[in-house]
Parts: structure tokens; sequence; C-alpha cells
């Protein structure tokens, strides 16, 4: 076999965009999706396949390889994330790979920013109860300017 030696005959002379005409809440949702819990590779695959439209995510949950459970919720994953967590494995082709993104690192993110969102709506709560104490305040100086009269 013998290999080409000239290059390739036409270049597209604009990159492919799957958001090109719209997107639609698939390919938004499918743009917006990490990766996480596999290894570099794997992690690839997965980009290579949301940027060319040929991610296909899950209607169902699959079953997962290790705990016989159907709790797989991402696409393309053969392991749910506590059985890839607890193992150290790439929850995409289930070998010991360096992870690149680890789930319990998102885990913790999201923990972060729920307690984030309960602080600021506890001071959102404190502001609205400082106002209406002042209100109140206002309320009882105008009775008494009443009283006076």
């Amino acid at each position: 076999m013998s290999s080409r030696t000239r290059g390739q005959k036409y270049q597209n002379t604009t990159a492919f965009k799957n958001d090109k005409y719209g997107a639609s809440p698939q390919v938004k949702k499918a743009n917006a999706k990490v990766h996480d819990g596999v290894c570099q590779r794997c992690k690839d695959i997965l980009e290579w396949k949301v940027k060319y439209n040929k991610y296909k995510p899950l209607t169902q949950p699959r079953k997962c390889v290790k705990c016989q459970q159907k709790t797989v919720k991402d696409a393309y994953y053969i392991m749910c994330r506590p059985c890839a967590l607890q193992l150290q494995l790439c929850a995409k082709c289930g070998k010991s790979e360096e992870v690149v993104i680890s789930l319990d690192k998102k885990e913790d993110e999201n923990v972060e920013e729920d307690e984030h969102k309960q602080s600021r709506r506890r001071k959102k709560r404190m502001n609205q109860e400082d106002e209406l104490d002042d209100f109140s305040d206002l309320d009882s100086d105008c009775d008494s300017d009443e009283m006076k009269e």
C-alpha cells in the first residue's frame, strides 16, 4: 500500500458550526455539558461528538457495568458516578487512566454554589426585614404626628 504524496484537494473555507442556524435545545444542552469523570482521550472524543453534532443524549438511564443498576445518566458512559468515583476509573472507557475533571470536584463546586445561593437569600431576607422595620418606624412617626394635632 502506497501513501499519497499530494495534499487534500478541497479545503473547507469556514469551520463547521453546530449552532450556525440557531441552536436547538438539544444542541444548547450538549454545548453546555461538562464531561467529567473521564480520561483525556474520552473527553476529546465526547467534545468532538458535540462539536460536529454527533452527540446523542440518553433518553433513559443505562445499566452500570459495575453495580448493575440503571443509574448511568450520561450518554456514552458505562459506569455510574459513584462506581467511577469509588474505583477511580474513567466512567466512559472503564480504564484506570488519569481522570481529567474528577466527579468529586464538581460535587464540591455544586455544594459551594448552593451555600453561596443560600447566603444570598439570607442577606436578601434580612434586607427586606430591615426595610419593613424602617416602614413600621415611619408609620409610628406618622401616628404620633397625627396625635399631636
